[in-house]
């Protein structure tokens, strides 16, 4: 069984879909290994908390400390410039951070924690319309 999700984004930060996922995965078998990948080069995927909205805040504000725009003085090296100041650290953050996940699937749902949330982390300044493949065997 396979999928294509899209996420559409608004600019950084981390965009929850396990509703969609859910959703497709009840259709299903009810037992299997589900993978995402997410087929950009400037985005990443993670499985985060979900009750508090601060921890999606606090990842993102802690990332762009991490790897600011390419006009912070401390990035004066980059020279993959030409799509703008936020091109090639996106690729950078996304180089540090997963691009594909594997939940467990038993009894048609996912086996995720109690505060557990699927997210796909834009990592560009302009909207985006992403898509994460999904395979469930």
């Amino acid at each position: 069984m396979h999928d294509t999700f899209e996420v559409q984004t608004r600019g950084p930060g981390l965009y929850e879909f396990t509703d969609q996922v859910a959703a497709w995965v009840a259709q299903g078998p009810s037992e299997g290994l589900l993978t995402l990948f997410v087929r950009h080069t400037s985005c990443s995927l993670l499985i985060q908390e979900n009750a508090d909205p601060d921890v999606q805040r606090d990842l993102a504000a802690w990332l762009e400390r991490l790897v600011p725009d390419a006009t912070a003085p401390e990035m004066s090296y980059l020279t993959h410039v030409a799509e703008g100041p936020d091109d090639m650290p996106a690729h950078i953050k996304a180089a540090h951070l997963p691009v594909s996940l594997q939940i467990p699937i038993m009894n048609g749902r996912m086996r995720l924690g109690t505060w557990q949330g699927i997210y796909l982390f834009e990592h560009r300044r302009r909207p985006h319309r992403r898509e994460v493949a999904a395979y469930l065997g």
